[in-house]
């Protein structure tokens, strides 16, 4: 899958929301990690994967995906913030299927990342990350389709003063 579109859209959006706050100069690294990691979390809330001790069925799909999408903004922001110009998706080859496990490798992935800042590494969150969209049950029409639709959505709050 080719991302790139989803690359300049947020590259984009990054550009807009920096020249709005006055933040040309900051480096935001740091902030958008964490970002992505609350992000990561209420998508593991929504869907319900580790709550053992709950019935409660999971969000509704719609839901998850806009979670998921959220997560996709600020991975396309850090890889922007490396350098990342292109970036093409190859077919996911992991075998796991538990998603509480792969939740982890992709917390294990962003702090390999954070810690490293290279290429590869990021390679390899990106691939987690949209392996889980993939055990979701989410298509790549499905993911470019909700990531269009959420990013509307920033430009709205932005212009909103959210």
């Amino acid at each position: 899958m080719n991302i790139n579109h989803l690359l300049e859209m947020q590259r984009e959006l990054d550009t807009y929301i920096e020249e709005e706050h006055g933040l040309e100069e900051t480096d935001l690294f740091d902030k958008k990690v964490l970002a992505l990691l609350v992000e990561v979390g209420e998508l593991a809330n929504e869907t319900r994967c580790f709550k053992f001790w709950s019935t409660k069925q999971p969000s509704e799909k719609n839901v998850i995906l806009e979670e998921f999408v959220d997560g996709v903004h600020f991975i396309l922001s850090l890889g922007i913030n490396i350098g990342i110009q292109h970036f093409e998706l190859r077919e996911a080859s992991y075998l796991e299927e538990d998603v509480t496990k792969q939740f982890l490798e992709i917390y294990n992935s962003i702090h390999d990342f954070t810690n490293g800042r290279s290429v590869s590494e990021y390679d390899q969150l990106v691939h987690q990350y949209f392996y889980l969209g993939e055990i979701l049950g989410f298509s790549h029409e499905d993911v470019v389709h909700a990531y269009k639709e959420k990013n509307d959505v920033n430009y709205k709050r932005q212009q909103e003063g959210y």
